[in-house]
C-alpha cells in the first residue's frame, strides 16, 4: 500500500472537516524503492539498449561523476537510429541523451508529477534531493499512485456518507 500525507481542508472553518489525500513522489519511492540503474555519457547506444532490454525499463539517467547530466530513453535511441542508422549503435550516450531535464523532489505531488510529464511529453522523471539523484518515477508509477489515491478518496467519502446518514 502506498503512503499518504494528510491535511484538513479549510483550517479555522466551522464547516465539517474532511480529509484531503495528498500523495507525493516520496510515497512512490517508498513503495517501489529508490534503486536506480544509470548510464555513463561515454557508454555506447548498443550497450544502453542492452541495459534497457535486460532491465525491462524505458530510460536511464546519465551520470557523470555522480551528477545527473541527462537521460537517455528508448525514444532517444530510435531517433539516433533514424538519423545515423547502424552507426548510432557505436556512438556514445552523450550524443543523443536529453539534457534539458525536468526533475522532481520527494515533496512533488503525484498530480504535479503527472502534469510535468504530460506537459513536457516524457515518461520518466528523475527525483533529486540536494542535487543528487535519489530515484526515478515512470508514468506507470504515477498513474498507479493516482489510481490508488482516487480509490482511497472514494472509500473515505463512502465511509463519511455512510456515517452521516
Amino acid at each position: 500500500m502506498l503512503g499518504f500525507g494528510w491535511s484538513c481542508a479549510n483550517p479555522g472553518s466551522t464547516a465539517p472537516m474532511r480529509e484531503v489525500f495528498v500523495m507525493t513522489v516520496a510515497a512512490i519511492l517508498r513503495h517501489k524503492g529508490s534503486a536506480v540503474a544509470s548510464a555513463r555519457p561515454d557508454q555506447t547506444v548498443a550497450d544502453i539498449a542492452q541495459q534497457l532490454a535486460t532491465r525491462r525499463i524505458g530510460a536511464l539517467p546519465v551520470l557523470e561523476n555522480g551528477v545527473l547530466i541527462g537521460i537517455i530513453s528508448e525514444r532517444d535511441i530510435v531517433h539516433a537510429l533514424a538519423n545515423h542508422a547502424a552507426a548510432a549503435l557505436n556512438m556514445p550516450a552523450r550524443a543523443f541523451m536529453t539534457t534539458q531535464l525536468s526533475t522532481a523532489t520527494r515533496a512533488t505531488t503525484v498530480g504535479e508529477a503527472m502534469q510535468i510529464m504530460t506537459n513536457d511529453r516524457f515518461r520518466h522523471l528523475p527525483v533529486l534531493e540536494n542535487g543528487a539523484l535519489i530515484g526515478i518515477v515512470s508514468i506507470g508509477d504515477v498513474v498507479k499512485a493516482r489510481i490508488t489515491q482516487q480509490e482511497t478518496e472514494v472509500d473515505s467519502l463512502k465511509a463519511y456518507v455512510a456515517g452521516s446518514v
